[in-house]
């Protein structure tokens, strides 16, 4: 499962659910017919996930505003507050060109320019200005994390074929 975004709050009194998502281009999820809500967006069992028919999706703002089959009033969208929206890879709009997922990079290998692996990408966030790679390396007692910021000054190239993303950052930053 690909997570996509999180439910923020119930909106209106028709079963709408405001929602925050992870990527530029929400509204492309709007072709999906089915979108499955969890509490847990690490989990890859199908099973902690449950399949929601699309009614409507629209923009507000920078959120979106969705309603699903099965929840017809505000009472029904508050039990969907704080779930997270995800869909199976293959259900999901094909990214453009240089655009990926997040869930495509989790595991990629970090390099820098001078070939010096800088860990392994554990997850991403998201801050206002801009998503930041979260890379844990090493073992046992020096084990450390390291945060890069995903922009083009310092991701150079992210190789999916070869789950490796080059970075411009030196080891010691």
């Amino acid at each position: 499962m690909i997570v996509l975004g999180r439910i923020v709050t119930p909106h209106g009194v028709r079963g709408g659910v405001k929602i925050h998502p992870f990527g530029d281009d929400p509204l492309s999820w709007g072709k999906m017919i089915y979108w499955w809500l969890g509490r847990n967006p690490e989990s890859t069992d199908e099973a902690d996930w449950k399949a929601y028919r699309l009614l409507s999706l629209r923009e507000q703002g920078s959120s979106l505003v969705a309603s699903f089959d099965g929840v017809p009033d505000r009472s029904a969208a508050e039990q969907l507050d704080g779930l997270f929206i995800a869909a199976p890879r293959e259900d999901l709009p094909r990214p453009g060109f240089d655009e990926y997922y997040w869930g495509d990079l989790i595991g990629l290998t970090v390099l820098n320019t001078a070939g010096v692996n800088l860990g392994v990408v554990s997850k991403l966030l998201e801050t206002g200005a801009h998503d930041v790679l979260v890379m844990e390396y090493g073992e046992a007692e020096a084990k450390g994390e390291r945060l890069i910021p995903f922009v083009a000054a310092f991701i150079k190239d992210v190789n999916l074929k070869t789950r490796e993303i080059l970075v411009e950052w030196e080891a010691d930053w």
